[in-house]
């Protein structure tokens, strides 16, 4: 306990405080070094935490599974602690920060006992960079510090930074007893805090990735003027070497992660496209000297979602995870290897479920429901390098320049395939009133427009009326700010079935947006925005019957008047706090729909 590898008198007083509470036995700081992480990987196989997998298919892969109540992100569990319950706002489960403190202590007390504590300095984003914030995560979980130096930069650099005398954030963990009752996940944005106890799942603990990087990193950008968003950030490349960056946001289960990397599509190839993944869920942008909008992923690994991933919807995730890879809550499969539904090839005749127990494809259950061999949130965390379409700009302390902003949803009839914004303030609006319709797959009832402003409704670490508000200062601040569109590739015939490909096709709706970008190509204005002419989204090698780019592109006035009654509903959850310019909005599209 008295030998620490720091100077930094803060960080010292701040883990022997934690290391009192939690009464471990042990402490071992993280080095990032590859015998470290070898002897933590081995000690993790003789205690049965991960299960080796076939090492000659998987080189460097591991299977763990999780408690079978511990499968995803508690959201209820989970609060934004500020002295004023106005500062969390109405879409943020809230505490005090003294009662928080304080039950979560009676939880933390003792909790390492028997056990080591792990101190995990790590960088989001490049060690160094003037986009970085630098991170102390405490931990009594092997797993957790295997997949943290997977999805950061963790270990002696970043150390070697904080002995500079910079902050950090503070970050406690513990399984403590995995007591669904005692399951916390706590943020203190006035105090740059988190403490987490009583979970093992990756979006619980791992705190350098919702937590830090959305949460608490979004009350920080606030404060310092940048944005943190729940984005994708792709390059794509014309075949004279010039990059446009997009950074784009999605609800879940629409598609965020297969956009990120896709391949271009077969008619599309001979332009000479190429596409750069630079990140699949965080994006941290600012403002830079030249006055347009940069941006950064502070990861260096993807925390994926196994089930439905294979070569057609993610062939360069496929490729990503075949090494160096956890695998969390999937099937193990006889010969060692591992399975999820919709995974590639045939289904296995047999197995060991997400739960370790023997299975058979066509099980039921005693209510007669389906027995899935991978949990439905099964996951595998993968180092971002390892993607054929990563991108070399990766520790760039700058980022990348972004010229377009995507938001997107899941909405059968609604919204177009694609619309491009008036201005900023239009698509701060467009953003802000964002919106999925349930899947048979999610909690709750089947077509529920659930609306999801910017992908940030479990992630905004303060008040969303605020955060509305931020949105629209950061366009008044640029000198030339990115174009704002709206995607939708969801839209359904009457029979149910969609009218657009989607994945790699994906990649037509793109170029026409960077076309726009550019002012390439013109567009036709409706009340919604701008929309494409049929004509100038490349249709080549796609043979969609005829007349189906008109259904795409068709705004049917009376579906929008009955969205504003939905959108006034959720604005009213803001109150007197929901910026005046929204409210513009909202008149502006009304008289343009019933003009």
């Amino acid at each position: 306990m008295d030998k620490f590898p720091t100077h930094n008198k803060k960080l010292a007083d701040w883990v022997k405080r934690m290391y009192r509470l939690c009464q471990p036995d042990d402490i071992v700081w993280i080095d990032g070094s590859e015998d470290q992480k070898k002897k933590l990987q081995d000690e993790c196989l003789a205690q049965g935490e991960l299960i080796l997998l076939n090492q000659q298919k998987l080189p460097g892969c591991f299977l763990h599974r999780t408690s079978p109540d511990d499968v995803a992100r508690t959201e209820h569990l989970t609060y934004i602690c500020t002295r004023k319950k106005r500062d969390a706002g109405p879409t943020n489960n809230w505490m005090s920060p003294q009662a928080a403190y304080r039950k979560a202590r009676s939880f933390f007390k003792g909790a390492m006992k028997g056990r080591t504590m792990y101190v995990i300095p790590f960088s989001m984003g490049p060690v160094g960079s003037p986009f970085s914030k630098i991170g102390v995560e405490l931990t009594d979980s092997k797993y957790v510090v295997l997949n943290m130096l997977i999805m950061t930069r963790a270990g002696a650099a970043v150390l070697d930074q904080l002995e500079k005398g910079v902050d950090f954030t503070r970050c406690l963990h513990s399984k403590a007893e995995l007591d669904i009752n005692k399951r916390l996940i706590l943020h203190f944005p006035e105090d740059n805090t988190i403490w987490s106890v009583g979970s093992g799942y990756g979006g619980n603990v791992l705190l350098g990735k919702k937590c830090l990087s959305l949460r608490i990193a979004s009350s920080m950008g606030r404060k310092e003027n940048w944005l943190a968003e729940h984005m994708l950030i792709m390059g794509i490349e014309e075949p004279n070497g010039h990059i446009e960056y997009i950074a784009a946001a999605f609800p879940s289960a629409c598609g965020k992660t297969n956009l990120a990397m896709l391949p271009p599509p077969e008619g599309l190839k001979r332009k000479g496209y190429r596409i750069w993944t630079v990140g699949d869920d965080i994006a941290w942008m600012r403002i830079d000297s030249d006055g347009s909008l940069w941006a950064v992923n502070p990861e260096t690994g993807f925390f994926g979602v196994a089930p439905g991933t294979n070569s057609h919807s993610n062939p360069n995730m496929v490729e990503t995870i075949k090494k160096n890879t956890i695998y969390t809550n999937v099937l193990l499969k006889p010969d060692g290897t591992v399975w999820w539904e919709g995974a590639d090839g045939d289904v296995p005749a047999s197995g060991i479920d997400w739960m370790g127990r023997p299975w058979k494809p066509g099980m039921r259950d005693a209510q007669g429901k389906p027995v899935f061999g991978a949990h439905p949130n099964s996951r595998f965390t993968t180092p971002i390098t390892q993607c054929p379409s990563a991108t070399f700009r990766l520790e760039q302390h700058h980022g990348v320049p972004i010229s377009a902003i995507v938001f997107g949803g899941r909405r059968q009839h609604l919204a177009p395939l694609v619309y491009e914004t008036f201005n900023w303030q239009h698509g701060v609006f467009v953003g802000a009133t964002m919106a999925s319709e349930r899947t048979a797959a999610q909690v709750g009832a089947l077509g529920e427009v659930r609306r999801d402003p910017m992908a940030m409704l479990p992630f905004c670490g303060y008040n969303m009326a605020d955060y509305f508000g931020h949105w629209l200062d950061m366009g008044k601040r640029m000198n030339k700010a990115p174009k704002i569109f709206h995607v939708n590739w969801f839209k359904t015939e009457a029979s149910g079935k969609f009218l657009w490909p989607g994945y790699r096709e994906n990649l037509r709706v793109l170029e026409w947006i960077i076309d726009r970008c550019n002012n390439k190509v013109g567009a036709r204005q409706t009340p919604i925005g701008y929309v494409p002419y049929p004509g100038d989204i490349d249709m080549t090698g796609l043979g969609l019957p005829e007349r189906t780019m008109e259904k795409l592109l068709e705004i049917d006035r009376e579906e929008w008047l009955e969205e504003l009654k939905s959108i006034k509903r959720f604005f009213k959850r803001f109150k007197k706090d929901l910026p005046v310019a929204l409210e513009q909005e909202y008149s502006a599209l009304t008289g343009r729909l019933r003009s």
